[in-house]
C-alpha cells in the first residue's frame, strides 16, 4: 500500500478544517429592483430617486397604509404630516386606480410618504372635443378612426365598435396601425379624464 506524498498530507491537513461551497450561478446575479414608474407614466415623466409613480391601490386609514402599483405593488405608510396635493378630502378616501406620485422616504426598511400628489384631469381644448353625436357621424361617414388607449386586457372587456386598440403606452411602436389618410380624423379614449 503506497503512503500518501508530503504534498498531499499537507492539502489534507489544510483543508481537514474548511468547508466549500459551491454557489449556484443564478444566485450571484443582482436582485432585480422593483419599477418605481408605472409604463403609462413615463411618457410624461422621467423615473425619479424617492418618488412612485404609479395608480392608487388599496387603503387602510386604520393602519395608515397604502398600496401604489407601479408595475409592482409598494405598500407605504402616511400619517397627518403627509402633505396631500389635488385631492380635496382625506387620503382614507381616495378611490382606487387614481394616478399619483407619492414622494417618500424610507426608514428600516419602510415607505414613508412625505407628499402624495393626484394627477388631475387633462384640459383639453374646447375645438379639440367631439361630442357623442359628432363621432358616430364621422364614424359612419368614414371620416374618423377611434383608437381605444387603454391597455389590451381592458379593451377585451369591452370596446366601442369599430375601435382599434393602441394602448398608449406603446404608441410608437404601433403607428402603422394609423391610416395612411393623414386627413382622417382621430378620435381617441380611454378609461377616464387624464
Amino acid at each position: 500500500m503506497k503512503r500518501p506524498s508530503v504534498f498531499l498530507k499537507g492539502l489534507l491537513a489544510l483543508t481537514a478544517g474548511a468547508v466549500f461551497f459551491a454557489v449556484p450561478a443564478f444566485a450571484q446575479q443582482p436582485v432585480p429592483q422593483k419599477p418605481t414608474l408605472l409604463k403609462p407614466c413615463s411618457q410624461c415623466h422621467p423615473a425619479a430617486d424617492k418618488v412612485l409613480r404609479g395608480m392608487i391601490g388599496s387603503i387602510s386609514g386604520k393602519a395608515e397604509t397604502f398600496a401604489v402599483n407601479t408595475g409592482a405593488i409598494w405598500t407605504v405608510k402616511f400619517d397627518d404630516n403627509t402633505k396631500l396635493s389635488g385631492w380635496a378630502q382625506p387620503l382614507a378616501k381616495m378611490p382606487k386606480e387614481k394616478e399619483v406620485a407619492v414622494t417618500y422616504v424610507e426608514k428600516n426598511g419602510e415607505l414613508y410618504a412625505k407628499a402624495v400628489s393626484v394627477k388631475q384631469p387633462a384640459v383639453v381644448p374646447p375645438d379639440k372635443l367631439v361630442s357623442t353625436s359628432q363621432m358616430i357621424d364621422l364614424v359612419q361617414k368614414g371620416s374618423a378612426l377611434i383608437v381605444d388607449s387603454r391597455p389590451a386586457s381592458r379593451f377585451y372587456e369591452g370596446a366601442i365598435p369599430g375601435a382599434i386598440n393602441i394602448y398608449d403606452a406603446d404608441f410608437d411602436k404601433h403607428i402603422d396601425k394609423l391610416p395612411a389618410d393623414k386627413n382622417k380624423t382621430l378620435v381617441f379614449y380611454c378609461a377616464g379624464p387624464t
